[in-house]
């Protein structure tokens, strides 16, 4: 990686009419003579696990294979998985990644902690419920979690909140990269209704990610136990954005707690059987009821 790097480095430098696409398993941001060296002169692009185009562009759309097998096209493609596949999938990435571009030494800690995450997808993070389990102190806990983020292993949605008494006001749910790793790692070979749910979420998440290039995805949670899966910004409101596999499991109570607190602003319940867009009143609250493509159009 480091080669690759300064190979990048140096031909940018003297050939500056040339653009160069640079590629690579995690950032290439993550390393800070990258960043610095061609400070002004490069632009990221995003590149998430499948979406829904590169699903249809591979002539396959069915979401539980993609929930399974996840994301990366050597995987999506496989006709079939083993969990060795991702095991050592994960051990690439920490010599190939993690040893070249972070001073990081304790191997088993490190994908430990990333087994556990993984495992404990969407969850929100407490740091110290994971310092007995790697073995590590809370403090190198936070720095693992850090350079997950920086490589994009992992996802950290913060809380929304104005500070108000009754909200969750710090504490992130972290999200794994890619649903197939999720599966792995809870040990999931057939998907019940709620896993699909679940897994939904997850995919949702990248989809955002990958169509609106932006890190700024919010949730909200208050102390009663009310939660919304994803704030988004629209107009300077917040989009309150409900995943839900079937739109007939919509329930309303969270979006009216969220609501009275943050009254501008669209409800958005986005479902995976929502073929023709729909509004409704529920309980006096307007709602929008969307397809995953319908809520990347509105978003943008």
């Amino acid at each position: 990686m480091q080669l690759y790097l300064h190979l990048v480095i140096l031909y940018a430098t003297h050939y500056p009419d040339v653009q160069i696409v640079a590629t690579g398993s995690s950032t290439l941001g993550a390393s800070k003579k990258f960043k610095d060296t061609l400070l002004g002169r490069k632009a990221e692009l995003w590149l998430t696990p499948l979406i829904l185009e590169d699903m249809r562009d591979f002539q396959n759309t069915e979401l539980t294979h993609r929930f399974l097998s996840g994301g990366l096209p050597p995987f999506f493609l496989s006709r079939e998985l083993t969990e060795r596949d991702f095991l050592e999938w994960l051990e690439d990435f920490w010599a190939k990644d993690i040893l070249e571009l972070f001073r990081l030494e304790r191997r088993y800690s490190f994908l430990r902690f990333t087994e556990l995450l993984f495992s404990q997808s969407g969850g929100i993070f407490e740091a110290t419920r994971f310092s007995r389990s790697c073995e590590v102190s809370r403090t190198t806990i936070t720095n693992y979690l850090a350079v997950l983020e920086a490589t994009f292993l992992v996802h950290i949605v913060r809380p929304f909140s104005t500070y108000k008494p009754t909200e969750i006001i710090s504490a992130p749910k972290v999200y794994a990269f890619d649903t197939g790793f999720v599966c792995t790692y809870r040990g999931w070979r057939d998907l019940r209704a709620e896993d699909r749910g679940y897994l939904w979420e997850h995919f949702v998440l990248n989809e955002l990610f990958a169509r609106l290039q932006r890190r700024d995805i919010r949730y909200w949670r208050n102390k009663q136990g009310h939660e919304i899966d994803f704030i988004v910004f629209k107009n300077g409101k917040p989009v309150a954005i409900e995943c839900k596999w079937n739109a007939d499991e919509f329930e309303i109570s969270n979006l009216r707690s969220f609501r009275k607190i943050y009254p501008a602003g669209e409800n958005v319940v986005v479902a995976a059987n929502v073929q023709v867009p729909y509004g409704k009143n529920v309980a006096g609250t307007e709602v929008r009821f969307l397809s995953l493509e319908g809520l990347i159009d509105f978003l943008k």
